[in-house]
């Protein structure tokens, strides 16, 4: 629940100070020098990232009880940051618009306990994941004041699990592809560009592999059951520099 919390809470604070980036340019008294004035003007340009990210799965459970009277439910009872790098390249459109290809790894753990409704048996399960996945996100960006120019984002990423192993009660899928929101803000600096941006993901596909052939304990295979689909989302947190 502690965890839980700081999730909701370090959103909150990213979104509070975004939200206040263009009034912070509203009170300015006066224009400063610009830095790096045309790099946004510029056919292509590139960058690289580096970030955290926090991993989450929506299961739907369709109550399924056993033979035995088991009846098993799953939930995320705490989330582990993940650590996130890759390189950005950015087409200019128009003034306001641009297409981003961003090829990135991810590099992170999801935990599920899972509870016995019949006599409150517990079991725990830690699915560690590395994604490689290139976002294809358009860029909208508002006017530039001085050093800082606010944006939004939208896209798809189509993602690889490269370390998918057999697991005990869930099996994920490799492959998925998410639906991405997201909001920056590039800052200006002298010899670089430093771009702040929350990004929120939420996966398309059901990465439950319903498959069990691997499987020789019978009893284990209520896991997989009990559920109809899973839908895995994400919370990123990246940091560019361009």
């Amino acid at each position: 629940m502690v965890m839980k919390f700081t999730h909701y809470y370090i959103i909150a604070c990213f979104s509070a100070l975004f939200s206040l980036i263009p009034f912070a340019g509203a009170n300015a008294q006066s224009r400063k020098v610009m830095n790096r004035p045309y790099i946004d003007q510029r056919l292509f340009h590139y960058g690289f990232l580096a970030g955290v990210h926090l991993q989450d799965i929506e299961l739907q459970q369709n109550g399924y009880v056993d033979a035995n009277g088991n009846q098993w439910y799953a939930e995320v009872p705490n989330y582990e940051p993940g650590f996130s790098v890759g390189i950005l390249g950015e087409f200019y459109l128009t003034k306001n618009l641009a297409l981003r290809v961003i090829p990135t790894m991810h590099f992170g753990t999801k935990n599920l306990t899972f509870r016995n409704e019949l006599n409150a048996e517990k079991q725990t399960q830690t699915i560690k994941s590395t994604y490689f996945s290139v976002p294809v996100n358009i860029k909208f960006a508002g006017e530039r004041f001085n050093n800082y120019r606010p944006y939004i984002v939208a896209g798809v990423n189509p993602v690889l699990d490269l370390t998918v192993k057999k697991q005990k009660q869930y099996l994920l899928t490799n492959t998925d592809c998410y639906l991405e929101l997201g909001l920056g803000c590039d800052f200006y600096l002298p010899y670089f560009k430093f771009i702040p941006e929350v990004k929120f993901l939420y996966g398309l596909s059901n990465v439950i592999n319903k498959d069990r052939s691997d499987i020789t304990d019978e009893a284990q295979l209520i896991f997989t059951q009990s559920v109809d689909k899973a839908k895995s989302k994400m919370i990123v947190f990246t940091f560019y520099f361009e």
